[in-house]
């Protein structure tokens, strides 16, 4: 179970830091978004942005450090629930605006976004609850494969099921 622990901590880690870069690309951009997801005055939104980005960039930092991987999976955690729960008022007010969760985007928000996040969730609540262990070079390799082909999958989530869903 070390080494599922492992993979799902590079896979929450990893995706982080590609929302944060994503997101620092394009500052003005998810910044202009905000308001679509959440009430926010006018005067705030930057700085919410901003503070979105920052605990996003130190989720990565935090997970990278084991003696902070904890508290790392906790942030990250809040985090989800709390975009997880933005997305769905925001769904249920009827707003379709993009979602800006990895740059600019096209892809309205959806029950996908609830999914992935979802998803996301259990990869850092198992990564928390696993126990940790004495892992070997060649099953930690094999973890953080396993963890970068995930980040893949859920970067390109919103392709991914655009093309299936076109394909039904």
């Amino acid at each position: 179970m070390e080494y599922v622990r492992i993979g799902c901590v590079c896979l929450v880690g990893l995706v982080f830091a590609v929302t944060a870069v994503s997101k620092l690309r394009d500052f003005q951009g998810f910044a202009r978004s905000l308001p679509a997801l959440v009430t926010v005055p006018g005067r705030a939104v930057r700085p919410l942005a901003a503070v979105v980005v920052a605990l996003e960039a130190l989720v990565p930092i935090l997970v990278a450090v084991p003696a902070a991987t904890p508290y790392g999976l906790a942030l990250a955690g809040g985090l989800l629930v709390a975009f997880t729960a933005a997305i769905a008022i925001a769904l249920r007010r009827g707003q379709r605006a993009p979602c800006r969760c990895f740059g600019a985007s096209a892809a309205p928000l959806g029950a996908r976004h609830l999914v992935r996040n979802s998803l996301l969730i259990a990869a850092a609540s198992l990564a928390v609850l696993l126990p940790g262990g004495s892992p070997v070079l060649a099953g930690t390799s094999m973890a953080l494969g396993a963890g970068l082909i995930g980040t893949i999958l859920i970067v390109s989530f919103d392709d991914i099921v655009d093309l299936f869903a076109r394909n039904t």
